[in-house]
């Protein structure tokens, strides 16, 4: 019997498996299209599966495994977002094409990491090659706290074309980590010496004032810049303007043209803190 009476029968067969295939996953897709997930969504789901999990094992070796494997991932997510200063809020991901291997997502992510708040957008092509899958980033939109500083428009900027999402990722977190910590000192120092400790542009500024108690007119400005170049890399710039009266500038020229000198050399030496501190000190105790 000649085989080509089956051909087009056999290519019907074929083109129906792949639109069965094809709505099969588009059904997926649109139940998980734009759904949300929050930590707390994550923390739910996993206790809601691990009581389904309890009510089915009856005892079962293996599937109690799985509910202490499940249990450690909820003792651990609140130490992974404490140890990386992420905290994510928001997840949406939205299919925009599907076939056998390619497959096109649109995501958006909103989050915070440290105190500094974030928004991404992106579209994630995935291609799979046989055993090999690639991934590619495109349209990548970036929303960030502390962006209207200049160097932070520059990293974005330069971030958005490239489509590095690893890199904004990792380059967020060490910056943020910087951030943190210079509002964490200015407060420390703002609650300790109320009197003299004075912070015009807030926790979130970049210098700090401190006036001294005996001597009207004199302060020392600390300058505590945090840089983020386009290639992503945090590089903290600290340094000391000292504002003195005329009668005082007078009487001291030499010593007060020091200040600043001193003060980068106890940086180095003694570090952000210790070197605040000891400048306090020096100023209560002026006569």
């Amino acid at each position: 019997m000649d085989k080509s009476i089956f051909q087009p029968y056999e290519d019907e067969i074929r083109a129906l498996e792949e639109e069965i295939w094809l709505l099969t996953e588009k059904y997926k897709d649109i139940r998980q299209e734009s759904i949300s997930f929050s930590d707390k969504d994550i923390l739910q789901s996993i206790r809601s599966f691990q009581r389904e999990t309890q009510e089915e094992t009856n005892g079962q070796e293996s599937l109690s495994e799985l509910k202490a494997q499940l249990e450690s991932l909820e003792a651990d997510l609140p130490s992974l977002m404490k140890f990386t200063g992420f905290h994510f809020t928001n997840h949406s991901k939205k299919i925009l094409e599907r076939t056998r291997n390619r497959t096109v997502e649109k995501h958006r992510l909103s989050g915070k990491c440290h105190s500094l708040s974030f928004q991404l957008e992106f579209q994630l092509l995935e291609v799979q090659d046989n055993e090999k899958l690639s991934t590619v980033v495109s349209d990548l939109s970036i929303i960030m706290e502390s962006g209207e500083d200049s160097n932070v428009s520059k990293f974005v900027s330069r971030t958005e074309e490239c489509g590095d999402v690893v890199t904004f990722f990792r380059s967020l977190s060490t910056y943020a980590e910087w951030f943190e910590h210079r509002r964490r000192t200015f407060l420390h120092f703002k609650a300790k010496y109320p009197d003299i400790v004075t912070l015009p542009e807030g926790l979130g500024g970049d210098f700090i004032i401190l006036r001294s108690p005996k001597v009207s007119g004199f302060e020392l400005v600390i300058v505590w810049k945090i840089h983020l170049n386009e290639e992503g890399t945090t590089i903290p710039v600290l340094d000391l303007l000292p504002k003195v009266p005329e009668q005082v500038l007078e009487n001291s020229m030499t010593s007060v043209e020091n200040i600043p000198g001193s003060f980068r050399s106890a940086l180095r030496l003694f570090g952000i803190e210790a070197s605040i501190e000891n400048l306090i000190k020096v100023l209560r105790s002026e006569k």
